[in-house]
């Protein structure tokens, strides 16, 4: 049997004694009182709470409802540490005893699982200050779901504020048997692109269509004819999705409205794809608007953006490697790039500043067992996912998650 890493051993031993019960009263804590993207304010100071106790210095209201925690310990890099805050407007169906109390509102993506997991890590890490070197920076980061988090920060003065990271890390939890650790060296996830269409139509008595334009015919029409985007102008090796998210016309049986309107979802992993995608939104819409005779064009707006997050392959790497060490080499394996999208390259800067994300599997052995299928693919496609209303990580993952973080960290800092 091989000898772990050195970080691989501190880490072992700093997360031996891990205040397990208290990691989990605070997730369960936090999955109850969910908030929305730059609601998070009992969650920042929760989160900040714990900081300032473990002896961070400690800032709130970063870019709205962000938090930061810095820990300086003599010379050497500085390491960010990340979770995402916000929740869903989800209504959750998992029948949880801790269930959100919020109507309408969930952790569906495992957000409270990411709070907790860095706070762990921090009191972790600053308790065990004398086995590493540098600065450690924590970073509770608002909007998420909405893509502005990021960005909110940055622009509040992220890095002028408390000093520019050699090196960012962050994690996700995900479906799958609990215990894997999946790494990427390069691109792990896809960008993200919101559209919005308006039809313009003219509106009037439903037993008299004959005297309008009916939106909600050519909306039909639009819906369908976006399908063809991906399965017949785009090469069958370039990934990409298009989703209808909704489509809102109309408030009355017997009346035909005068616009609907439609919302879309793009997910591609390159910028020419996206490009191609709204010129083909664009067509499209146009030209189903002209064939029904439309008062007015309509109207296509292109709103937020999530960019490819593309891990800093030697950076992962060492990541990576630690964790083999940490967990064993055959919980670590390349999944290759997901559709998902992530706020957490904004973080740095336009790809300046290297990193590593990953994911942690977080499925209840139980509910693993009995999914429908024989494969990994067949039973993560059974399985609760991201999003889900009833996406309920397992407990038994609170631990190994502060321990990848734990590990990540000091595969980067200075030894002490």
């Amino acid at each position: 049997m091989t000898t772990p890493a050195p970080a691989a051993r501190t880490a072992l031993d700093l997360t031996a004694d891990l205040p397990v019960p208290s990691l989990e009263d605070l997730y369960r804590d936090l999955h109850r009182h969910p908030e929305l993207s730059l609601r998070e304010h009992r969650t920042a100071g929760l989160l900040a709470g714990r900081l300032r106790e473990a002896g961070f210095e400690t800032a709130e209201g970063v870019g709205g409802t962000g938090v930061v925690g810095r820990l300086r310990n003599g010379d050497g890099p500085t390491v960010l540490l990340r979770a995402d805050m916000d929740a869903l407007p989800v209504r959750e169906e998992t029948g949880l005893s801790y269930a959100s109390r919020t109507d309408g509102v969930m952790h569906a993506c495992g957000h409270d699982l990411h709070v907790t997991w860095l706070t762990g890590a921090a009191e972790a890490l600053a308790a065990g200050r004398e086995t590493w070197q540098g600065t450690l920076l924590v970073v509770g980061q608002p909007a998420e779901e909405t893509g502005q988090g990021a960005a909110r920060m940055v622009a509040d003065g992220l890095y002028d504020r408390f000093g520019r990271p050699d090196v960012l890390l962050g994690q996700h939890a995900a479906p799958g048997p609990a215990g894997l650790y999946p790494h990427a060296p390069g691109l792990i996830m896809s960008a993200s692109t919101e559209v919005d269409i308006v039809v313009h139509g003219r509106g009037g008595h439903g037993s008299r269509p004959e005297a309008t334009v009916d939106p909600v015919v050519t909306a039909a029409y639009l819906v369908t004819r976006l399908q063809t985007v991906v399965s017949r102008e785009l090469a069958a090796g370039d990934s990409a999705v298009l989703t209808v998210g909704r489509i809102e016309a109309g408030t009355r049986h017997n009346i035909i409205p005068s616009e609907a309107r439609i919302s879309l979802n793009l997910r591609s992993q390159s910028e020419e794809v996206r490009q191609r995608m709204l010129a083909a939104i664009r067509r499209i819409a146009h030209g189903e608007c002209l064939a029904a005779g439309c008062p007015r064009e309509p109207e296509v707006t292109v709103g937020s953006t999530f960019p490819v997050t593309v891990n800093d392959a030697a950076t992962d790497a060492v990541v990576a490697a630690v964790h083999g060490e940490v967990f064993g080499a055959d919980t670590v394996f390349d999944p290759g790039p997901a559709m998902g999208s992530e706020d957490f390259p904004g973080l740095a800067l336009d790809r300046a500043i290297p990193y590593s994300y990953w994911f942690v599997t977080t499925t209840p052995p139980q509910v693993w067992d009995e999914a429908l299928g024989d494969t990994l693919p067949e039973k993560l496609a059974s399985v609760p996912s991201n999003h889900s209303p009833h996406f309920a990580p397992d407990l038994s993952t609170v631990a190994p998650g502060v321990r990848t973080l734990v590990s990540g960290a000091l595969a980067m800092l200075a030894a002490g």
